[in-house]
């Protein structure tokens, strides 16, 4: 899932540093969005189609990856790229939006197709983000790299776990969308020499994408955040989760269950294993991390979810 490496972050005021543990100060400050309310309630998935499920199979064998769009995520897109805008006015770390259902329903939606890829029961991994990449900062994309490399292909191909990432604002060339090298056009891919990168530069592919679409790739292909331009109108506000078949070896622990609803507390505690566990590519400012200390508070967040979606 790592994707762009951005400056520190500024430093959030002290007693705001503070309140950010409180459930009723995200309330207060969201108000639009809910805290185990929406997956509680009136959340959906998405029905898997025959025609487009069966172009996914095939790019993902061919290629390695998909794009597709959801109508739904371009409303959930809106509010959520809304909250990230008002964290980064307020100096909060955008992974932050995790703390609100819209940002897991975003996933949550697509459950039958991952469950086609990973099998019934896969699972969560703890391993999330949100971004936005300001390109009047400068602010580029991380450099091109496999997000678990060839250990998350089981031997005849398929995936063992996958990113799926999705933009919540308009991803361009010019403000820094995601590339990709097709599985299929990669002469290390799925090898043991993977780590010696051999780009064949005509068969990289951008993915640009608007709200409401999003990506999936298995974790073993080579992509990357691109360098913004400073003619680029607006920030890249993006998003993604990861998720491995649940009848194999964790990844990374806790494994979190089958759209789990987890509690704030959880969600919380997770939000502070993000800031920890990415610290060395999406710097933060030292109360920050402090923060995340805190909360986390040597323990690891709950395993499993505290209730499943209805």
């Amino acid at each position: 899932m790592t994707e762009t490496a951005l400056p520190s972050a500024g430093r959030p005021a002290p007693d705001l540093a503070r309140n950010l543990a409180r459930e009723d100060f995200w309330r207060g400050m969201f108000p639009e969005l809910t805290i185990r309310g929406r997956l509680a309630g009136t959340f959906r998935v998405r029905a898997l189609r025959n025609e487009p499920a069966m172009r996914a199979a095939q790019r993902m064998r061919l290629e390695g990856y998909f794009q597709e769009h959801d109508e739904e995520l371009a409303d959930l897109a809106g509010r959520l790229s809304r909250a990230i805008e008002r964290c980064v006015a307020r100096k909060i770390p955008p992974v932050f939006v995790f703390l609100f259902d819209e940002a897991w329903a975003v996933f949550y939606r697509q459950h039958p197709l991952l469950e086609m890829f990973l099998g019934a029961g896969y699972q969560v991994l703890p391993d999330f983000w949100a971004w936005h990449v300001d390109p009047g900062a400068g602010e580029a994309g991380w450099r091109p790299h496999r997000d678990k490399g060839r250990r998350a292909l089981a031997a005849d191909g398929s995936p063992l776990s996958l990113t799926m990432w999705v933009p919540l604002t308009e991803a361009s060339p010019l403000n820094g969308c995601m590339y990709i090298l097709p599985a299929n056009r990669d002469p290390v891919y799925g090898t043991a020499d993977e780590a010696v990168q051999r780009i064949d530069f005509p068969a990289v592919r951008a993915l640009p994408g608007l709200p409401g679409d999003f990506f999936i790739w298995n974790q073993a292909v080579l992509h990357w955040g691109a360098q913004s331009s400073p003619f680029a109108e607006r920030p890249r506000m993006s998003m993604a989760l990861e998720f491995q078949r649940g009848d194999i070896a964790p990844f990374n622990e806790p494994l979190l269950g089958t759209m789990p609803l987890l509690s704030f507390e959880n969600r919380l505690r997770l939000v502070a294993k993000q800031i920890l566990q990415y610290a060395h590519m999406y710097p933060l400012s030292p109360e920050m991390q402090a923060l995340a200390g805190q909360v986390l508070g040597g323990e690891p967040p709950a395993a499993g979810a505290d209730a499943a979606p209805a």
